[in-house]
């Protein structure tokens, strides 16, 4: 698949401040929302913890989060957001996606509204039996 950009207004959760716009990189891999640490305090974010993230080479690398609310594609969501190195590209995570009802047509490489957000359980997939297993 391609490379797809969102341009996203991330605001503290108060909108007490201008928010952080920039065009973001869609990362169906990553769970969390990334931006550049300087750009989310100077819109008013601020770091509530520390975790450990694994980056996309393996590597393993400790940053500050915080909670924001994300404004992208006509929609409105409150996310976690990772407080990455100053120059690094923003990237938008698959939850930030998937609660503002936005997903990723593999097809077309674009992204898409739900038409409505499930609440119902999906059907679960059943595993074949052993012996109708691909190998």
């Amino acid at each position: 698949m391609g490379y797809a950009h969102v341009t996203v207004s991330v605001f503290n959760l108060q909108r007490s401040h201008p928010p952080f716009t920039a065009l973001f990189l869609v990362d169906t891999g990553a769970i969390a929302c990334l931006g550049p640490g300087k750009d989310l305090r100077e819109a008013g974010i601020e770091p509530e913890g520390r975790d450990a993230y694994e980056l996309a080479n393996g590597a393993s690398v400790e940053y500050e989060f915080g909670f924001a609310r994300l404004s992208f594609m006509g929609s409105d969501t409150v996310t976690k957001i990772i407080f990455g190195p100053d120059t690094v590209e923003p990237l938008l995570g698959v939850t930030a996606l998937e609660s503002a009802g936005i997903g990723v047509d593999p097809v077309t490489e674009t992204l898409k509204r739900y038409a409505a957000l499930p609440l119902k359980a999906l059907p679960i997939v059943k595993s074949p039996p052993a012996a109708l297993a691909v190998r």
